[in-house]
């Protein structure tokens, strides 16, 4: 068995590269899976690859809708096809994160840049069923299945805080599931979380003990599809099974544990976290976590390893330096403890632009070993719903990917990011803007950037080290640095260097790697071996990353 592994890497930033593809190397099956190094991909399911076009027009959406903001057709089935494709493979993913999939309201609204349907997930009608643009059971369950033979992970996108908007053929939840107003100002605790986010979004009650029954529309709906015995038994079950009232948060809660327990899914990236109250997501987690045990218990052929479910938070507005502390400025709030085991860092683009590699890295290596310690942060350059991404034109598209892939905590790709996908696209309004369709047509023109995030991906992936370990500075000029994680026998130490000129370089090695020993460069593929502690390398690729297995 080997018990460490052993890397060298030296990385230069620079605006091309190598566009020969490189065979992708195994994995080696004794490198554990750690959540804290994850390379996470984010994707919109409805933009991101249409794998079943006869699913792309239900529930009559055919309202003209302002640009992009209506279904484009992305789907499951879409998904699959590149996770069988070894896509994610290799980019070096170990993780995917996508929009939610539960059913959407099937009107249209207009919020003041023209018709939008729930293309992005986030207006839910029903949460028991999948929406019928986005697939079937059977294609979410195909999905898990293939992306867990490819050891990656499958976080869903829960929702608990509001309904989708009111709309002619989406009534209004009952008074006693939600509020339609006020809506939030924002000055405090109070006005951010017993409020509507924005005007026709309503609100559910999730401070509510009370025991509520099911909503009328969603009986009659459950009646005409044929499904509503099943679907009261399940909740009687439910709540004959957990000591809960039977208000709207836990009916919420149960749908949501049924894509844990039904089809085995890793995690979930939690919306909205700051707008309801700090002890429902505690309640979460433990629902959350016996639906994963019960998964594992009934399901033993397809328990991955003994990776609990994970839980990250979009708290918006969240920043690493805060700690595991949110100031609303008239509450502190822990949103960590006994909840969630990373948030969203809204931070990380700012420290990009602002800060040296080495002041970023040893600022969040402090955090991550200190108040952070056993938690970590979900960092990201372009998102959904950020308008100020790191690089909205694309003009540092290869730095995107070296600072992003190679900082301490989760690195989250969103899709695009590594074929540069516009972000500019004329005639939207608002965050459309950030949510074209994948940019698959131009992939033989973005190959240089391309291998880039691929090759940095699978380093990361392969060592997690990278995104979990110690970080410790060697040199400042050349930059050169070191990373070392170490859990239970598995010991992994990578030493990274970026910004070093090309040309023939003298390395010692000695730390690291005995005389005799030969490595061999993740990126060229070349072969070196080490003597008198030193090894001479000539860098030409502009990348050099040396690993040597034991």
């Amino acid at each position: 068995m080997r018990k460490s592994i052993l890397l060298i890497a030296t990385i230069v930033l620079v605006f091309g590269c190598n566009s020969e593809k490189k065979t992708i190397p195994e994995i080696a099956k004794e490198t554990p899976f750690v959540w804290e190094a994850a390379n996470l991909y984010f994707l919109l399911t409805d933009r991101f690859n249409n794998g079943d076009q006869t699913n792309d027009v239900n529930y009559d959406r055919t309202k003209e809708t302002g640009v992009l903001r209506g279904f484009e057709g992305g789907d499951l089935k879409g998904i699959t096809q590149k996770i069988n494709d070894d896509y994610f493979t290799d980019l070096g993913i170990n993780a995917i994160w996508m929009s939610p999939i539960v059913e959407q309201i099937h009107g249209g609204t207009d919020e003041g840049t023209g018709i939008t349907y729930g293309f992005h997930g986030y207006w839910t009608k029903d949460w028991t069923n999948i929406d019928a643009n986005l697939g079937t059971e059977a294609d979410l369950r195909n999905l898990v299945d293939a992306a867990h033979k490819k050891g990656i992970r499958v976080l869903l996108d829960a929702v608990i805080n509001h309904t989708g908007p009111v709309t002619e053929k989406d009534p209004v939840w009952p008074s006693d599931w939600v509020r339609t107003g006020p809506q939030c100002d924002y000055k405090n605790f109070d006005n951010t979380v017993t409020c509507t986010l924005v005007k026709n979004l309503p609100d559910i009650k999730t401070e509510s003990n009370e025991d509520v029954a099911l909503p009328p529309h969603l009986i009659a709906k459950w009646k005409a599809e044929g499904r509503y015995e099943q679907e009261v038994a399940e909740l009687d079950a439910f709540f004959e099974t957990h000591d809960y009232p039977r208000a709207p948060r836990f009916y919420i809660m149960k749908w949501l544990s049924d894509y844990i327990t039904d089809f085995g899914i890793d995690g979930y990236r939690v919306d909205t976290v700051k707008h309801t109250e700090a002890y429902v997501w505690r309640e979460f987690k433990s629902v959350c976590d016996n639906a994963f045990a019960e998964f594992k218990e009934e399901n033993p052929n397809k328990v991955l390893d003994d990776t609990d479910f994970y839980l990250v938070g979009e708290l918006y507005n969240y920043g690493i330096s805060s700690g595991t502390i949110f100031d609303f400025g008239n509450k502190k709030v822990d949103y960590f403890t006994d909840a969630f085991n990373s948030l969203i860092n809204f931070e990380f683009k700012w420290n990009a632009a602002q800060q040296s590699y080495e002041e970023q890295f040893k600022n969040y290596d402090s955090i991550l070993n200190s108040t952070l310690k056993d938690y970590s942060v979900l960092n990201y350059l372009t998102s959904h719903d950020d308008g100020q991404p790191f690089d909205k034109n694309r003009e540092k598209t290869f730095e995107t990917a070296t600072r992003l892939l190679l900082s301490p905590g989760i690195s989250q790709v969103y899709y695009g990011d590594e074929l540069a996908r516009d972000l500019t696209i004329e005639g939207t309004v608002g965050d459309a803007t950030l949510r074209s369709f994948m940019n698959w047509e131009e992939i033989s023109q973005k190959q240089d950037l391309l291998i880039h995030w691929q090759k940095l991906g699978q380093f990361r992936r392969n060592h997690p080290s990278v995104g979990a370990g110690k970080h410790q500075m060697i040199s400042d000029s050349p930059y050169i640095f070191s990373r070392k994680y170490t859990k239970g026998d598995f010991k992994d130490q990578v030493i990274i260097g970026i910004d070093i000129p090309k040309g023939e370089h003298r390395m010692d090695v000695s730390s690291v790697i005995k005389d005799g020993q030969k490595v061999t460069d993740f990126y060229s593929g070349k072969t070196f071996e080490v003597k008198n502690g030193t090894i001479t390398i000539t860098i030409d690729t502009n990348i050099i990353l040396l690993e040597e297995f034991k």
